[in-house]
């Protein structure tokens, strides 16, 4: 583990997002919280816990070893799904231990149904189904003889849900091809319930498409980003504050990211700071050495763009950032020593670095950017 920083974990904040997501879904939609990527960078153990606790009963996972952290927490408290990678080992422990799984082709499928015939227990499955995203799913030519394989082998599984994703239902760009499949569900759901294999659950939703499409809620969604305070898009967060009518943003950032100051030292006017020369001081310059870099997850590319919080200062990133540490410009600051606090995401005083203007600087996804933050960092539930 490292300690040259430490994420914290706001539960009331996950509370209030989670409060919130309820009031708008209703209680006829089950929420399945998504914590793939190591729960979004909020490290999965530490938050599973915490939403556990907070009343959340369903965990959404990408692959096994996901799952398999997961339940180590939860026990038989609360459902977990796979919704990508499982090695076919790896089914009878899914079975065993009442995860479900997605089946998006024929060969998976048959390996589920398999092991849930030596194990003589049924295995829970999710039938993805492919609506136009192009990635994962049973084609529309599979449907009949999938159906027809279902029938032939329904005691060896539970129908736990139908499923599809949608191909960026978060940007209006793509709204009619998310409208065509939104449109072509429906009739392949209404095709399994004829042969008489209606689902536990209809999911098709993400946060993305829960806000800008109501419709696609059905009774499961599945909510990752907005769980931990943030938006999926301007765009969705735009959309939301128009239909609601309110002008506040119900959500509130569950993470924040603290590190300190490591060194400091005075650089006189006309010298290269940090590797080559990217950044030259224009006048006397201070600077403190922060112990955290791109091996940290602190991108590369916010080399002389970012901010950090010191002393009640917004302070610039300056020069390129170094695998395990960073140069910022503290001039303003008279009185910093070392071991001050500094903030790389989250308040200090009444200033505020968000996720989203984090990223802004530096042209990734809030997505990307969380999910890039070391696992080695400790996270605490504050």
């Amino acid at each position: 583990m490292h300690d040259n920083s430490l994420i914290e974990i706001n539960r009331e904040a996950f509370e209030s997002n989670w409060q919130f997501l309820k009031q708008h879904f209703g209680k006829k939609v089950l929420i399945s919280s998504v914590v793939k990527g190591n729960a979004y960078g909020h490290g999965i153990k530490p938050f599973v816990t915490m939403a556990l606790e907070s009343g959340v009963t369903h965990f959404s996972v990408f692959d096994c070893n996901e799952a398999r952290q997961v339940n180590e927490v939860v026990k038989d408290r609360a459902e977990i799904m796979i919704m990508g990678w499982i090695e076919n080992t790896s089914i009878p422990w899914a079975i065993e231990n009442n995860v479900s799984i997605y089946v998006f082709e024929k060969k998976r499928l048959e390996a589920a149904i398999k092991s849930a015939k030596k194990l003589g227990k049924k295995v829970k499955l999710h039938i993805e189904i492919e609506t136009g995203m192009n990635r994962t799913g049973f084609q529309p030519k599979e449907i009949s003889s999938l159906i027809k394989y279902l029938k032939k082998e329904q005691d060896h599984f539970i129908f736990q849900g139908l499923c599809t994703h949608y191909a960026g239902a978060e940007s209006i760009a793509n709204y009619y091809r998310v409208k065509n499949q939104m449109d072509q569900y429906p009739k392949l759901y209404t095709r399994f319930c004829a042969e008489g294999l209606t689902p536990i659950h209809r999911h098709t939703a993400c946060s993305a498409a829960a806000m800008m499409y109501p419709e696609t809620c059905m009774d499961m969604v599945r909510i990752g980003i907005m769980q931990y305070g943030l938006w999926p898009s301007p765009e969705a967060f735009v959309n939301y504050l128009n239909v609601s009518k309110k002008h506040i943003d119900p959500l509130r950032r569950v993470i924040s990211w603290k590190s300190k100051v490591m060194s400091i030292r005075k650089v006189t006017q006309g010298q290269f700071i940090g590797y080559g020369n990217s950044y030259m001081a224009s006048e006397n310059m201070k600077i403190a050495v922060v112990p955290i870099g791109y091996a940290h997850g602190y991108s590369r590319t916010l080399s002389n763009q970012g901010r950090v919080l010191i002393s009640g200062y917004r302070c610039q990133v300056i020069g390129t950032i170094n695998m395990n540490m960073m140069l910022v410009d503290v001039s303003e600051i008279l009185n910093i020593h070392i071991g001050d606090e500094v903030v790389l995401i989250g308040r200090q005083d009444n200033l505020d670095l968000s996720v989203a203007s984090f990223s802004d600087f530096s042209n990734l996804l809030n997505y990307e950017l969380l999910t890039r933050l070391s696992q080695e960092i400790p996270r605490i539930i504050i």
